[in-house]
């Protein structure tokens, strides 16, 4: 049997049993392990990428993200090669034969479509997000990204939760609602942006979850896909937009500093990539937004302490706490399966 025998990293697994899993189901040990993982390298990356958009003032938001697809392609295909990681479940590791260089037969390729479109559009509308808000007021409003992911999934499974859950979730929304009143720096088409983050996270989160399940691949086998979808595409829309004559053109493109940090941002947005779909198949799509929240007080002190944030006012910080407090609250409904 393939992969015997091995140690491997721990991946995603589907199964018909957990289609319909309820988001008041206690969180295991694992999926808090995956919970932890996904908040530490999203701090990460905020970091980096807000480095490379604001301090080095770097004007292509797309090639970013095209260098992170690149990375996370290169690293599972060496990291398959040589037989570390499987792209599917272990239950069907035995009895699948596959492609040599693709790895995934191209039915299921196709099956994962969706899920690849999604998961560009949600690479690409986030990275432009960071560009034109500061870190604290990003984090905020991107809380509200748990109200929309619970719209979806109700669309989608007729997902309901509990009044516990919803009570949360309104004060995290409350929040957002009342640090966002006394933004200084207000940019309504800054802000438009980070609303359509929220809607395309959604939507990718609510298919991670549907689609991941049915395909038969882990985590590893849903980033190769994405990869190998979205990676000529992004290609392709950069060159035609001139992004990748203005990036070789860069002042600061032979930086030993910012090539560094584009190193980092690479490398964090593949461990992210992974965190995140661990995380959206082993616990739920509304758990890992929660988990997004959560991470947000680590971010907003370093976002403050790093690129400054907004002016000192009191409303700002109240907003802030509620939303924290809000996400607190769901991770103790959570755990105790309230």
């Amino acid at each position: 049997m393939e992969f015997k025998d091995r140690k491997t990293l721990p991946v995603s697994k589907s199964g018909n049993d957990d289609d319909r899993r309820n988001v008041s189901s206690p969180m295991t040990r694992t999926g808090v392990y995956a919970a932890v993982s996904y908040m530490a390298c999203a701090v990460l990356l905020i970091m980096f990428n807000k480095a490379a958009l604001s301090s080095y003032k770097f004007p292509c938001a797309n090639v970013i993200t095209l260098f992170q697809m690149i990375c996370s392609s290169i690293l599972l295909y060496a990291l398959r090669c040589r037989k570390i990681i499987s792209f599917r479940s272990d239950s069907e590791i035995s009895s699948t034969k596959n492609i040599p260089g693709i790895f995934i037969p191209s039915n299921t390729l196709i099956r994962t479509l969706p899920l690849a479109i999604s998961y560009l559009l949600y690479m690409l509308v986030s990275m432009e997000s960071v560009r034109g808000v500061s870190v604290p007021m990003y984090t905020t409003l991107r809380r509200t990204t748990v109200a929309f992911t619970m719209i979806v999934e109700y669309v989608l499974a007729r997902q309901k939760y509990s009044i516990y859950v919803i009570g949360s979730v309104g004060i995290i929304i409350l929040g957002a609602f009342v640090a966002g009143a006394r933004d200084l720096s207000f940019d309504s088409y800054a802000y438009a942006i980070v609303f359509s983050a929220n809607i395309c996270t959604a939507i990718y989160l609510a298919s991670i979850a549907r689609i991941g399940k049915s395909s038969g691949l882990n985590s590893f086998g849903l980033m190769w896909c994405n990869g190998l979808i979205c990676t000529p595409i992004l290609l392709l829309w950069t060159w035609a937009c001139g992004d990748l004559q203005l990036t070789a053109n860069f002042s600061y493109l032979s930086s030993p500093g910012f090539q560094v940090v584009m190193l980092f941002s690479c490398v964090m947005a593949f461990l992210l990539n992974y965190a995140v779909f661990l995380n959206t198949t082993l616990n739920s799509a509304v758990t890992q937004t929660i988990c997004g929240n959560l991470k947000d007080l680590f971010t907003i002190g370093l976002g403050w302490l790093l690129f400054g944030g907004l002016p000192f006012d009191l409303l700002n910080v109240v907003g802030q706490s509620l939303g924290f407090l809000g996400s607190c609250t769901y991770a103790f409904c959570k755990i105790k399966g309230l």
